[in-house]
């Protein structure tokens, strides 16, 4: 893994809290169709430099940072709805 990485971050248009992080290079081209159209609308939010020292505010940095590489994405649910999301998408998208 590498020391640090641009990444992008998208929120959803459907679905309030909800993020997608992606490799700023590869944009959404490695995240499946299915998760896009359940996303919905992506809304650029933010580009950032992913260091493992540094500190997000709902997500592991390392753990993000290995989703990058493979699977090429890291979706970051509202905190009420993330064990429901997760299972859904271990199930859908895996």
């Amino acid at each position: 893994m590498a020391d640090y990485m641009m990444c992008r971050i998208y929120r959803s248009g459907k679905k309030e809290g909800m993020y997608l992080y992606v490799n700023k290079t590869d944009e959404l081209q490695r995240v499946p169709e299915a998760l896009l159209t359940m996303f919905g609308k992506a809304h650029h939010a933010m580009d950032i430099l992913l260091r493992p020292e540094r500190k997000l505010a709902r997500a592991d940095t390392a753990e993000v940072m290995v989703a990058l590489a493979e699977p090429g994405y890291y979706l970051q649910t509202p905190p009420a709805d993330e064990d429901d999301y997760k299972l859904n998408l271990m199930g859908e998208y895996s």
